[in-house]
């Protein structure tokens, strides 16, 4: 096969859940240029800069952190489009916003982070099953990876890190290699992205505590993560399964 045959996702149809957020744009973006149609879901509807260009995106209303949304979204999938190659789960809920939160924070967090994430992932494999197979690529982080690096902060008014989400992304990249193994014999790869932080205009001080610590030098932009999720999804990446790639810049190398 040509080798722009094997990055090319053509006549594909890809649900991205979390298409709104920063990489969550980007990602929409990378699918729907290598010629995929790109089914993004969210509670937010359109996904602004996306407007106008000629891109084959359609916005559909999620709540993963309800059962009943999750089957209206997969039963509309399979009714409209009749199959689904690809899920990228890519959406995330941040209700806790300090150490001492309350414990009901946690709890709405592990609602959509953990049981949200495995309820979805189940559900959608059953239609990309039904569909021959395909691929699941989760967007995890390096916080999932590593402890928090609290320098980088330093000198910031930027708020505190949160457990809940250490906590299930690392739990993200444990499903990856669970899911890996229960669906290969349905012909479903699954592996996951642990990209860095991305640049968002973040406070100055912020930026040069962390990006001196980055061998390339600068945080994530939004191009970055788009060739490293074209090639988890298409054809190219036909035989790695279970796997996780770091982009990080050379942060932890």
């Amino acid at each position: 096969m040509h080798v722009s045959e094997l990055f090319s996702l053509k006549d594909k149809i890809i649900l991205i859940t979390g298409g709104a957020g920063k990489y969550g744009r980007c990602i929409t973006e990378a699918l729907a240029e290598a010629g995929a149609t790109v089914i993004t879901a969210s509670r937010k509807g359109v996904i602004d800069g996306l407007q106008g260009k000629d891109l084959d995106v359609v916005a559909e209303y999620l709540d993963q952190g309800d059962h009943d949304s999750i089957i209206a979204l997969k039963n509309k999938i399979k009714d409209q489009y009749g199959r689904l190659d690809v899920l990228v789960n890519c959406a995330v809920a941040r209700p806790m916003k300090s150490y001492d939160a309350p414990l009901e924070d946690w709890e709405k967090s592990m609602k959509v982070n953990a049981t949200g994430l495995f309820d979805i992932t189940r559900e959608m494999a059953e239609l990309i099953a039904a569909s021959g197979g395909g691929t699941i690529v989760n967007i995890a982080s390096m916080m999932g990876m590593f402890g928090p690096d609290l320098s980088n902060y330093e000198g910031t008014d930027m708020g505190e890190l949160q457990g809940d989400y250490f906590f299930h992304k690392g739990g993200m990249l444990a499903l990856t290699r669970y899911f890996a193994r229960v669906l290969a014999d349905k012909k479903i790869r699954v592996n996951a992205i642990s990209p860095g932080g991305i640049f968002a205009n973040q406070n100055e001080q912020f930026l040069k505590n962390y990006t001196k610590k980055v061998p390339l030098g600068r945080l994530a932009n939004d191009d970055d993560i788009k060739g490293v999720v074209v090639f988890m999804a298409s054809e190219a990446s036909s035989y790695i399964t279970g796997e996780n790639i770091l982009m990080d810049g050379g942060m932890h190398c």
